[in-house]
Formats: structure tokens, C-alpha cells, sequence
């Protein structure tokens, strides 16, 4: 990644699907950006001037069951981190992502129809060098039995290990290697998943509107409902995975480093960015 020229789109591209929680139809498109903009989310459906939200760690202002970041005048974006994901994994550095509603597109559960979104529209390899974030000592955060800790390594790295009470899922751990690993091959493909116990009780909360067995994995006490199966035979592992490397993106920058990482969620996640950027002698721009 050092020597790295930024990169954008090269045309606009656009989809249309529903949102996971909300249940509304989006519309979303996605627009070059120039250099140095980063990724910033734009609502259509919120007058000029209040409609606009970097994709950075400190507009996170929820993560219960996705990351939800927001702007000064409280338009909101929610359920980001797929796109988040492909946008890190096609390796774009600066783009608009416009869309009409308050939640990023579902689409299948995955981060691989905005990975195809992305290759429809090209790479414009851009003028200026991308900055990196090189860490420079080993960071931990810890909540309870979680925890996600960085340490400097040449390559970015995340050992990322799960837990769950079900016999279909129980104990995974996935590695990702920047030099090893294909995002496109090995990870954007793996949906989203829930327990189908929980899901009258996300209904009641407002949530999960727009789940399907077409967009989320479902899992019962007899093992995976969704009469196709599994995509990957560790898809839960590797969609958490997934969801990790969205939610570091919200650094605004890649990173160079090794993740280590167990049980980890949206909250922290987030958690960890505000721990990690705020040590000034952990990690510098190179």
C-alpha cells in the first residue's frame, strides 16, 4: 500500500434495493470524488448544506446491529459498513455515495454487489499519493470477553476469531493477509447472518423491517435455514470479518498493521478507533 497513488471512480454508478432495518426502498449512487476528499455519504432527501457525512470513526453515533454515523445537523446514515467494505477492499480512496433514505441498500446481505458496482464503474487512478496509517506499538482494547488490539507489522493483517452458543457456528477464526487474501474472492461474499429467535424481538425494537432469507443468512437450533445454504463453509467468520474491515475504515485512511481481534462488534470497533487515534505515539501518516 506505500507508493500508492489515491484512487476514485471513474463514472457514476447506481443501485436501487431496500434497507435491512428500515424496511424503505433506497435508491443510492455512487459519484467520483477528487483527491483528498475521502468517502462522504450525501442525502439527497436533506436540503443542501445539511446533507453531507464523512465516513470518519468520531460521526459514529450508533452500532446497535450496524454502524449508523451522523453530521452536525443529525442527518443520518445508517448499515454502512458493507459498503465501507467493499469501498477499503476495491482499495477507493475518495468517493460520494449518494443516496434518497436514511440506510444504505441491503442488497444480498454481502459487500459483493457494491464490490460489482464499483468494477462497472472503474478505477481513475488519481494524481496524489494515498497516507497511510502506520502503527508504531502495540494497542489493545478490551469490553468484557472482547477485545481488538494492533501491532506493527509490514503488510495489514487481522486474525479474527468468534464465538457462538450454536452448534451450526460454535468457535470459527478467519486470517486475513493483504498479500495472501483476495476482499473479492474470499470475503465479499459473506452475508449477513441472524438467529431466527431474535428476530421477533428486532421487530419489536423497529429493526430488521427488510430481512430476508434473500438478504441475511438465518440460523435456527437445527442449523442454517436458507434452503441454499452456505456460501462459504465459514461465511459467519468471514462476514464478521467483513464488518471489521468497514468499521476500520472509518479511520479515513488504510492502515499498515496486524490485527488481532476476538468476538468483535460495531461498538467496539469504534471503541478501538477512538482509543488507537488518540495515541499520538502509536501510529503515524506516512
Amino acid at each position: 500500500m506505500l507508493n500508492i497513488s489515491q484512487k476514485t471512480i471513474n463514472s457514476k454508478v447506481s443501485c436501487n434495493s431496500i434497507g435491512l432495518h428500515s424496511g424503505a426502498n433506497v435508491k443510492m449512487m455512487l459519484l467520483p470524488a477528487p483527491c483528498n476528499s475521502g468517502i462522504i455519504f450525501r442525502r439527497s432527501d436533506v436540503e443542501s448544506g445539511k446533507n453531507e457525512i464523512k465516513a470518519h470513526y468520531k460521526n459514529v453515533v450508533a452500532t446497535n446491529l450496524g454502524t449508523t454515523i451522523s453530521n452536525e445537523f443529525g442527518t443520518k446514515v445508517a448499515t454502512i459498513e458493507h459498503l465501507m467494505a467493499a469501498i477499503w477492499g476495491c482499495g477507493i480512496d475518495n468517493l460520494i455515495v449518494e443516496l434518497n433514505a436514511e440506510e444504505i441498500p441491503i442488497m444480498d446481505g454481502s459487500s459483493a454487489p457494491f464490490v460489482f458496482l464499483i468494477e462497472c464503474a472503474g478505477i481513475n487512478v488519481q494524481g496524489e499519493q494515498r497516507r497511510i496509517i502506520e502503527v508504531l506499538k502495540k494497542i489493545r482494547v478490551e469490553e468484557k470477553d472482547k477485545f481488538v488490539e494492533i501491532e506493527p507489522a509490514k503488510e495489514f493483517a487481522v486474525d479474527l476469531h468468534i464465538d457462538f452458543d450454536n452448534k451450526k457456528i460454535l468457535q470459527q477464526r478467519f486470517d486475513y493477509h493483504s498479500t495472501m487474501t483476495s476482499f473479492k474472492n474470499d470475503i465479499s461474499r459473506a452475508r449477513t447472518f441472524c438467529f431466527k429467535h431474535e428476530i421477533d424481538h428486532m421487530h419489536k425494537l423497529g429493526l430488521a423491517k427488510g430481512g430476508s432469507l434473500n438478504n441475511a443468512i438465518v440460523v435456527d437450533e437445527n442449523g442454517v435455514v436458507n434452503k441454499d445454504g452456505l456460501r462459504y463453509e465459514d461465511e459467519f467468520v468471514r462476514h464478521k470479518t467483513l464488518d471489521f474491515l468497514g468499521d476500520m475504515y472509518l479511520a479515513s485512511y488504510f492502515i499498515i498493521g496486524h490485527f488481532k481481534t476476538s468476538k468483535p462488534g460495531h461498538s467496539i470497533n469504534n471503541k478501538f478507533l477512538h482509543e488507537f487515534l488518540m495515541d499520538e505515539d502509536g501510529w503515524r501518516l506516512v
